[in-house]
């Protein structure tokens, strides 16, 4: 699947089938559905999980509970936007799920 493709998938009542749960929280975060893309995450125990988790509390604005997820996942906190790095994750995500 590509971007775009995921974008348009947006116009839909949820996400396609099949998809990991990262790529489900992250698509109801394209819906501004914060509270249900984060319980998707929070119940994710995978890296890509944890990723989007940390992403989420970012953007929520509590950079000390992201630093946690983000170590969590491996990673550190980019110097990206929120939107920005959204996209990114969405893109990583989708190259690895081989869509």
């Amino acid at each position: 699947m590509t971007e775009k493709e995921f974008f348009d998938t947006l116009e839909e009542d949820g996400p396609p089938e099949g998809w990991s749960p990262a790529l489900h929280a992250l698509w109801f975060a394209e819906k501004g559905d914060w509270d249900r893309a984060h319980r998707i995450a929070q119940d994710d125990d995978t890296s890509d999980g944890s990723w989007v988790h940390a992403y989420l509390h970012r953007e929520e604005g509590d950079i000390g509970n992201a630093h946690y997820w983000y170590r969590r996942a491996g990673r550190t906190m980019p110097d990206l936007s929120v939107e920005d790095e959204r996209r990114a994750i969405i893109a990583e995500l989708l190259k690895a799920d081989g869509s």
